[in-house]
């Protein structure tokens, strides 16, 4: 914890000082206060590390430069007065939230991308930056979020436990407490879920829930929205409902600019860019688009993935055939009422939506339209290609921060941050608790017991065992006994891809055997290559069957 408490005094202002350069040279703004040039510093530093990671790896030494030039401005415009001020006139209550969030940030990881997706991409990125064709190597490296290039900026000596979520959590806190919006405080429990690793999911639905809160409360909204709203969508490609929102508020509001267009459409366009350079099309997992790049995935590869996500749909309790003779009325009623807790979050999408589509016919106004409209699209986008409870956490805070926004429920919201927490904490400390309460929450599975040594560094899981291997021109590693790569030295590939590439007869390879920076494809092996990818399905069983 001691160490977490460290690294947000040096990060904190940072940020302000990038939020201020933001501000101060393009004109960008966001929200007032603190938090707004955070989240200006945020999306400025974002999009300077994607541009970067083209080039180079997102080394110590370009780490080192963002925190000179974020120390320097903060001190330079004498920002360290307006945050001195905000923390003497938080209180206590600023105070102790944000202790309750550092606690739960110490934990052990348990998200399961933590170790197949989170830490291999940010390995990847401060090795090698951004490799064309990466998903050649690993589909999951494809997805490759701009929230994982933020962290890769931080993660050599200012945020070395990967804990960058911890800063959302605690800019969240200071947005709050600025604008005293009491009513975010109500849901802040679920988040401190999410804090133990660097998931895209956190930063996606916090930075959401303030858009959409600014835009519903104030009649002019800030010139940087529509960029910030598409960043978001950057970050996590199923939050396509918030730049929908921003820009149809903005026509209606009639506050479009040439500024705000060029804005965003560079955000987006670098996003583009990016997914085609390191997976060959624009949006991943979408194959559509194609424009047939060299190093575009295999498409039986991309047919795998889309029958697993329509696994994923029904949590895989049924078969792809059961699945493909379903009726139409046999898949929303098989969806809704599958087996487990999931079963809770898909039936309540659909009573949220329709909460807030009645109420939205009651209020009659154009704002909660638009908004109603845009999660309905998303949620028919959702269910068309992967209605998996994880894509569409966020509705539930978005509908009930559009419903109660107005209300004063402070002492309804405090009440259920507190009890929420406590809950949250227990739950965290004593895992069993919660595998109790809900035994198939699988996640339960991998949570770990609190330990004393938290109270100094963040609980981390020790490095995995790997075996090395050489197919055609691509040597590479595989985790031992082990379904992830996790910290594995790169280039390393899942052992379950190992399984896949064998039964397709492909494998990938470097496009340049001298220079891995030039990216990777794929191809259809010969017998000797197809030789000695089998001798490394045999040591990968092999593994298994030791003690």
């Amino acid at each position: 914890m001691l160490l977490l408490i460290l690294s947000l005094i040096l990060l904190l202002p940072t940020l302000i000082g990038w939020g201020l350069i933001a501000e101060k040279s393009f004109r960008f703004n966001l929200t007032g206060g603190i938090s707004g040039k955070i989240l200006s510093g945020i999306l400025f530093l974002s999009l300077i590390l994607t541009v970067t990671a083209f080039f180079f790896g997102i080394n110590i030494y370009i780490e080192a430069t963002i925190l000179c030039i974020g120390l320097s401005y903060f001190v330079k415009e004498k920002s360290y007065h307006k945050l001195f001020t905000f923390f003497k006139n938080a209180g206590w209550a600023f105070f102790a939230s944000a202790i309750i969030c550092v606690a739960c940030a110490s934990f052990y990881p348990f998200i399961l991308d933590h170790f197949g997706y989170y830490i291999p991409t940010i390995r990847w990125l401060s090795e090698f930056g951004m490799i064309k064709g990466i998903s050649n190597l690993d589909l999951t490296l494809g997805q490759m979020s701009a929230w994982h290039i933020f962290q890769t900026g931080f993660s050599h000596f200012s945020d070395p436990f990967l804990r960058i979520n911890l800063l959302v959590a605690v800019t969240y806190l200071i947005y709050i407490f600025e604008n005293k919006n009491w009513v975010h405080l109500a849901f802040f429990p679920i988040f401190l879920f999410f804090l133990q690793s660097p998931s895209p999911d956190l930063p996606a639905y916090v930075f959401s829930l303030i858009v959409v809160h600014e835009i519903l409360t104030k009649t002019q909204i800030n010139s940087g929205f529509l960029a910030f709203s598409i960043f978001i969508f950057t970050i996590k490609p199923t939050m396509i409902w918030l730049p929908v929102f921003v820009f149809l508020i903005m026509v209606l509001r009639k506050e479009m600019s040439l500024k705000i267009i060029l804005s965003g459409t560079f955000v987006l366009s670098l996003f583009i860019i990016k997914n085609i350079w390191i997976f060959g099309y624009p949006v991943f997992p979408i194959t559509v688009f194609d424009l047939n790049f060299p190093w575009k995935p295999n498409p039986e590869m991309m047919r795998q993935s889309s029958e697993y996500a329509v696994l994923k749909t029904y949590d895989a309790q049924y078969s792809l055939e059961q699945i493909k003779n379903f009726s139409f009325k046999e898949k929303i009623t098989n969806w809704l009422f599958i087996s487990g807790v999931k079963s809770i979050f898909n039936i309540g999408l659909i009573v949220s939506l329709l909460f807030y589509g009645v109420f939205t016919l009651i209020k009659k106004e154009k704002k909660h339209y638009i908004l109603f409209g845009s999660l309905l699209l998303k949620s028919i986008l959702i269910l068309s290609f992967s209605a998996q409870y994880r894509f569409f956490m966020e509705v539930y805070p978005v509908i009930f921060i559009a419903i109660f926004y107005t209300s004063n429920i402070r002492k309804f919201s405090v009440f259920m941050f507190s009890a929420g927490s406590l809950a949250t904490l227990s739950f965290l400390i004593n895992p069993e608790i919660l595998k109790y309460l809900v035994p198939s929450f699988r996640l339960g599975n991998t949570m770990a017991k609190f330990e004393i040594s938290q109270l100094y560094k963040p609980a981390e899981y020790f490095h995995t065992e790997y075996d090395s291997f050489k197919v055609g021109n691509l040597n590479f590693k595989v985790s031992k006994k082990y379904p992830f790569n996790y910290e594995t030295p790169a280039p390393a590939i899942s052992e379950g891809f190992m399984f896949d590439y064998q039964k397709l007869g492909i494998f990938p390879q470097l496009k340049n055997p001298e220079n891995i920076s030039e990216g990777f494809i794929w191809k259809k092996i010969d017998a000797k290559e197809h030789n000695e990818l089998d001798n490394a399905i045999k040591v990968i069983k092999n593994n298994y069957q030791q003690p």
